[in-house]
């Protein structure tokens, strides 16, 4: 599997990430929270989940609930500066953690608005907004690869380990240029990866839906950044991963690995492959 797919495969893996993270949005709002961004899948307990856990300061939190619900493999809100005024759009804002501590920062004049195509999630985050009691947040039902914005619509494009889901990534950044306005900031955590996988690693789409075997790597994604029209392209890696942290995500998936990949096989081949990342870029005036 590469990101270079036919129609059919890149319409499967949309709808496999669609129906993970719509799960992982049914446990928080039936009370319970559920991770998906690595391949240990939808599970009850974000800590146990060594890429998405202690990203966030908790007290600085719109909610407990909003916490809960993070999903992503960083914090996009420590990444550039906000101020008030500013008009903020999260990529695949899932549960809305990052559109509300945006929102916070942009009030009383700015919004930050939120697009994600699972229903689930949309609803997740409304319920997260008026928790918090944040009126500048906007939720909108859409793909990264065809935003529901006007062009030189925001100011600020962020994205918290989504990018990656995408099986159009040119389309993605093509898109957040054209949404920003001149001289706007484009900010995302995703994941990326420091060497290619192995062909079969690649095909256990569990590993594409957990964030990891559809990232780019590092060469790759400053060089569409640029092909996009960005200027300034930078990638810095912030979270590196032990063995420990790959057994425990590699071993929940073993009955998705094919018959000539143990559990084992697949930690040997993960080991160094991935990072978690910070990459900035900017829309010239």
């Amino acid at each position: 599997m590469s990101e270079t797919l036919d129609r059919q495969d890149a319409t499967q893996l949309r709808e496999a990430v669609r129906q993970r993270y719509a799960t992982a949005a049914q446990l928080t709002l039936a009370g319970e929270p559920g991770s998906c961004c690595g391949p240990s899948g939808c599970c009850a307990d974000t800590s146990a989940d060594p890429i998405t856990a202690d990203l966030y300061d908790a007290d600085a939190a719109p909610s407990e609930t909003a916490l809960g619900a993070s999903l992503g493999c960083g914090n996009p809100t420590v990444l550039i500066d906000l101020a008030p005024g500013q008009d903020v759009l999260d990529l695949g804002s899932g549960g809305g953690l990052d559109v509300l501590l945006s929102a916070r920062r942009v009030a009383p004049d700015g919004t930050a608005y939120g697009v994600d195509m699972t229903e689930e999630m949309l609803r997740l985050a409304e319920r997260n907004r008026a928790e918090a009691g944040i009126e500048n947040a906007r939720f909108l039902r859409g793909t990264i690869e065809d935003l529901p914005l006007p062009d030189d619509s925001v100011d600020v494009v962020i994205s918290n380990c989504v990018i990656n889901l995408s099986t159009d990534k040119d389309r993605v950044l093509a898109e957040a240029f054209r949404v920003l306005r001149p001289g706007g900031r484009f900010a995302v955590a995703d994941i990326v990866l420091l060497r290619d996988l192995e062909p079969r690693l690649m095909t256990v789409v569990e590993l594409w839906t957990g964030c990891i075997s559809g990232a780019l790597t590092t060469e790759d994604y400053q060089a569409k950044l640029r092909n996009a029209g960005f200027d300034n392209a930078t990638v810095q890696l912030t979270r590196e991963y032990t063995d420990e942290d790959l057994h425990d995500l590699a071993g929940t998936v073993e009955d998705a690995l094919p018959d000539s990949l143990t559990v084992a096989d697949a930690v040997t081949g993960l080991a160094g492959a991935f990072a978690s990342a910070f990459i900035r870029a900017d829309k010239a005036e």
